[in-house]
């Protein structure tokens, strides 16, 4: 069994090229929405974090994985009612273009959420 990658780009690298751009691609677009989100290693996979985990993205064998969480998968139903979905994840087909528009709406949506959830921090006095 292969060791997790140490960080986004060894996981990208792991790829076929034409994998490796779509995965670059979804990649840009989360960066594009959450500019200040820390990029890390999280259950095997990439995941962008920013007060607490965003989202997470993956590469199979069928499809990518794009993993915004459940409240994500609820607002966006009618948008995501093409793709396969489950309560936090939903599923791009590897031979079909990404819908890169509808991941930065996602992306925008839970930074808006995670930012929400921040807790206030306490001034000094």
């Amino acid at each position: 069994m292969k060791p997790a990658a140490k960080d986004t780009d060894e996981y990208i690298s792991d790829f076929p090229k034409d994998i490796q751009e779509k995965l670059h691609l979804i990649r840009r677009t989360i960066r594009q929405a959450a500019p200040d989100a820390v990029e890390c290693i999280n259950y095997g996979i990439p995941t962008f974090k920013i007060h607490g985990n965003l989202v997470h993205f993956a590469a199979y064998k069928t499809h990518f994985g794009f993993y915004p969480g459940a409240s994500a998968i609820v607002e966006f139903k009618k948008e995501l009612a093409l793709f396969n979905t489950a309560k936090g994840t939903v599923q791009f087909p590897l031979d079909k273009p990404l819908p890169l528009k509808m991941i930065l709406d996602i992306v925008i949506f839970r930074l808006d959420e995670n930012m929400r959830k921040a807790k206030p921090v306490k001034k000094k006095k």
